[in-house]
Order: structure tokens, then sequence, then C-alpha cells
């Protein structure tokens, strides 16, 4: 039997930082008149070098450690590069934007301004404004609610609000080895949890003032509680209690994101093989959590749900309409839809490698797309393992729950937007860590062409956003 590998080989990272160096001289030339400006570069070599030079280090360097110690350094070390990355991140968004919020922060702005909203009733008190708020869309009202708490605590201070996000994203790469090592293995644990520990786009919104750090790391909560579940003997509503409550919370973060949890919760009761869910035990847990998801899940949050998945089309076809029309729009976005993004939905974003007007966010994050998408042959690599050995169904809870998630991203307005991707990310880098440990010799050959495969794809993304914009 073919040994399996428990590190990420240099052979992949080693082409993979040269082929984003490589493509970024190419673009740069390519569309000369346009090229990155150099602080974008720089920040994107960073991510790329930072992410693939130290995954293949640390994979091989602490493969070997306890996990006692395994978890501190992960800890540690995560939460050492987020601390530096909010501090540093403040003040480079001060002397940029003359505000500690990033680029085109309307919706940092928004919660911002809501939270110190809600302080203030709660400081009178006066209450039934924040009720009629929530009323209006539960999706809402979530993050707004818990800054509000956080800066009534903290006298409105925005630098202690991101310094807690790093501490949650930390926790959240430990939340992943243990989730992931008690799937597929404590090698295959450590390779996630190192790949969330560096991973570009999980750090880079430790220092913004949006949601999605909060998002993350209870959606990751509420998938590890559920498998603990699942996978528990003994089982009372103790253990039913905490995935129930999770999947709820995160409706008042992102309507589909809570529905997305419950599909995953159900298709784990029903799919999951024997060797994890006992039949008895699977009968018990549908009806048990069936009544309660009925009792506590209904009224106007399920109206909500059904609106959300109604409008998805519309939805999807305005937003590219309005974004092909607005100022500094592409107005190749109106020919984009479901079918265009659901084939490389676990691919993109491609990166903004180009200089184009009014997308500082996209240039910063540019290598920390690029990672994505080179991980993505890693992923693609582990879901074709797991059906041709029909393994499917051992690994349920966490394969419905991400591609579930991506199939609707790929029919919204967002397919293409990084933030929305963040909640599928920890699964992905799972599934790719999975797939790094199937790698044959053969599969060395389908990544030279699917390197290809993405330089081409970026040169044409490049071409897009410049010619859609009049610029190529």
């Amino acid at each position: 039997m073919r040994e399996m590998i428990n590190y990420i080989p240099k052979y992949f990272t080693s082409k993979a930082i040269f082929l984003y160096l490589g493509v970024l001289s190419f673009c740069s030339v390519l569309f000369f008149s346009h090229t990155l400006p150099l602080i974008w570069m720089i920040f994107g070599i960073t991510e790329v070098l930072g992410f693939f030079y130290f995954s293949n280090l640390l994979t091989k360097k602490w493969s070997d450690i306890s996990p006692k110690l395994f978890i501190k350094r992960l800890f540690t070390t995560a939460l050492i590069i987020r601390l530096a990355w909010v501090i540093f991140s403040y003040f480079f968004y001060i002397s940029m934007t003359g505000k500690p919020f990033e680029f085109a922060s309307a919706d940092a702005f928004n919660y911002d301004n809501r939270a110190n909203w809600i302080k203030g009733l709660f400081e009178i008190p006066y209450y039934q404004p924040y009720f009629n708020f929530v009323k209006e869309g539960f999706s809402d009202a979530g993050y707004p609610t818990y800054l509000a708490v956080l800066y009534y605590v903290t006298n409105s201070s925005i630098l202690i609000a991101r310094l807690l996000k790093a501490l949650y994203s930390a926790y959240t790469c430990v939340l992943i080895y243990k989730l992931a090592t008690r799937n597929f293995g404590g090698q295959i644990g450590r390779m996630a949890a190192i790949f969330c520990m560096l991973m570009p786009n999980l750090i880079y919104y430790t220092g913004l003032h949006v949601k999605e750090v909060e998002m993350v790391l209870l959606t990751v909560l509420f998938v590890d509680r559920t498998d603990l579940m699942l996978r528990n003997k003994n089982f009372n509503f103790a253990e039913i209690a905490p995935p129930i409550l999770l999947a709820a919370s995160l409706f008042f973060l992102r309507t589909v994101l809570g529905a997305t949890a419950l599909f995953a919760l159900f298709s784990a009761l029903m799919f999951s093989s024997t060797k994890v869910v006992g039949s008895g035990k699977r009968i018990v847990l549908i009806v048990w959590i069936l009544g309660t998801v009925g009792y506590f899940i209904g009224g106007s949050l399920s109206t909500e749900v059904e609106q959300v998945w109604n409008a998805r089309e519309n939805n999807q076809q305005q937003s590219m309409d309005w974004r092909s029309k607005r100022d500094n729009g592409n107005k190749f976005s109106r020919y984009a839809s479901s079918a265009v993004f659901a084939p490389v939905i676990f691919v993109i974003p491609l990166p903004t490698i180009v200089n184009t007007p009014a997308q500082e966010n996209q240039q910063l994050i540019n290598g920390g797309n690029y990672v994505k998408n080179i991980m993505a042959f890693f992923v693609l690599l582990a879901l074709v393992w797991v059906i041709r050995n029909q393994k499917w169904r051992d690994y349920i809870l966490i394969g419905s729950f991400t591609i579930g998630y991506l199939i609707v991203i790929a029919m919204s307005a967002f397919a293409q937007s990084e933030r929305f991707h963040q909640p599928a990310l920890p699964f992905l880098l799972i599934m790719a860590a999975f797939g790094i440990s199937k790698v044959t010799n053969k599969s060395k050959i389908y990544f030279t062409w699917y390197m290809l495969f993405i330089f081409a794809a970026i040169v044409a993304w490049s071409w897009f956003k410049l010619a859609g914009r009049g610029m190529a």
C-alpha cells in the first residue's frame, strides 16, 4: 500500500510560487499601462511566499510533535500572525484612507453606525426601535448587535473588536485541527490546520470591520459540534442543543448560511455511513431535531429563507446588470450567470493582478486568491478519490455543507466576490489536505496541466477586467 503523504511537497509549493511570479510578470508586460501598483505586488508576493514556503516547512517540521504541543504552537503562531496584521492594518488603513477602515468600506461603516445606534438605545434604555430593526431582517441584525454589546463594554473601541477577531480566527484553526483529525486522521488534521493558520484570506479579515471572522468561527464550531454529536455513542439533549443553537445563530449573520447548515445536518443524518451514525441513533436524532427545528425556526425566519431562495435568479441578474452600468463597472458583467460560475466554483475568485479603478481591496488580497486557486487542485483531487472509492458517506457532513454553500454562492450575485466564499474556505482547506495525502506520480502530471489552466485563466481574467472597462 502506498504510504500517505503527511506534508505538502516542495514540488508543488515551489511551482506554485514560480507560477505566481511568472503570471504577475507576464500580465505586467502584456498590460503595461495598467501594471499592478508596486504596493499591491508586495502584498501579493508576501501572501504567496508566506503561505507556500511555510506550509511546506511547517507541515514537515510539526508532523512528529505531540498533539498537545502542536495545538499550542498552532494557536500561538496563528494568534501572533493575526495580531501583527490587525495592528499593522489598523494604521495602514488610517494612512491610506484617513480612517481605520478598509477601502470602499460602506459595509464596515454601516455595521459601525448601527452598532453605535443600538448601543445608544441600550444606554437610554429604549428597546422598541431595536426590536423593529430585528424584524426587518434577521441576517442584518446579528453582527451589529454583537458589535453593540462589545462597544457597550469597550467604549466603542474599533481596535479591541479587531484584536478579538484575531483571537477568534486563531481558535478557528484549532477547531479545524480537531475536526479534520476526527474525520481524516492526525496528519491530515495537522496539514489542514497549518493551511488555515497561514491562509492569507482568513488572516485578512481580522483587520476588517465586517462579520466574516465571526461567521467563519460559528460555522466551523457548528460543523465541529455536529460531527461530535453524530459520532458520540451516548447522546442527550445537551449534545443536540449546541448544533441547533449554532445553526440558528447563523441565520442572524447570513440567511443562506443558516439554511445550508441545516441542509448539511440533515444530509449527515440521512446519509452518513453506519460506522459514523448507528441506525437506531439516526432515527432518534432525525425525529428529535425535526421537532426542535420546527419549533424554534419558523414564522418570519422561514419566510425570509423562502424569499431569498425565490429571488436568487433575479438577484443575480439584476446585480450583474448593475455592475455593468455603474461607475468603473465592467460592461461584460451582464453576461455572467450561475452557468458560468458553477463549473469553477471551487477555483474562483481569480486574483486581480492588473490596476483597475476602485478595486484596492481585491488587489491587496490578490495573492490570497491565487493561493485558493492552487489549493483547489487538491480539493478536486480529494473529490475524485472520494467518489471513485465510494467513500462519500464517510465525509457527508463536511462535503454537504461545503458543496451546498458553494452551489448557493454560484447562483447568487456574489460568486466572484472573495468575501462570500469565506464560510466554505476552512473546509476546502481540509479537503485540500486530504487531497494532498492521496497524491501520486500521476497526480503530478495533472498538476502541470492545472497550472497551465490557472495561468491562462488569470491572464484572461486580467483582460476581461480591463476590456470590460474600456482599458485594454
